[in-house]
This record gives C-alpha cells, structure tokens and sequence, in this order.
C-alpha cells in the first residue's frame, strides 16, 4: 500500500481537511478526479445538446411547404384578379385577396424559422 499524500489546498475553514485529517491516500485522490470527470461529462453533453437542438437543420419538407405556401397564395390572388373575382371562392368577393395575402404570410412567417 501507498504511504498516505499530504494534501495542500482546499483546507476546511479550520486549516485542516474538512474530514479531520491532512492526509489524503491515493484512492481517495483516483475517487475524486472519477467525480470529477464525471460531473464535467455530464455538464458538456447537456451544453452540446442544447446547442445542437438549436442549430439543428430544418427537416426535408420545411423549404417546399414554405415557397408552396408563398406560390400558393400567390396563385389565389393572380386567379381572383384575371377571373374577375368570380373565383377562387366566389361568395368571397373582394376577401379573396385577403384569404391570398394571409396563405402568403404563413409562407413568410415560415422563413423566420428556415437554417
């Protein structure tokens, strides 16, 4: 067996090691870097997935529902306006370009979210 290490930092507030001895054995020394370790492990994977769930790449389909929504909209005014505002929705009347402006604003509102 090793003979006990004398230990020189982290005195108890009484100047001596907080369990009453000065002496720190070598196992004690490999328990508390294993701690140690353990506890910094911990803390890195939390603070990689936080920042890897944040950076994360949209999903396959977010682009085209996102122009889709904008064309779509698009669309539904350009057809209200060269039909005369008999469609898309006749009953509609002149909100037809508010219903094509709203489907264009979900598409915009989409971009705000696209990496």
């Amino acid at each position: 067996m090793h003979p006990p290490v004398r230990r020189a930092s982290n005195p108890g507030p009484n100047g001596q090691n907080p369990q009453g001895t000065g002496d720190v054995t070598p196992a004690t020394l490999l328990r508390m870097a294993k701690e140690k370790k353990t506890t910094a492990r911990a803390s890195d994977i939390t603070s990689v997935d936080r920042a890897s769930s944040e950076n994360q790449a949209n999903p396959v389909w977010f682009k085209p529902v996102m122009f889709g929504f904008m064309l779509l909209g698009l669309a539904w005014i350009i057809v209200f306006y060269v039909s005369q505002s008999v469609y898309p929705v006749p009953s509609l009347g002149s909100w037809n370009i508010l219903v094509g402006f709203g489907i264009m604003f979900i598409g915009f509102l989409m971009t705000t979210r696209w990496r």
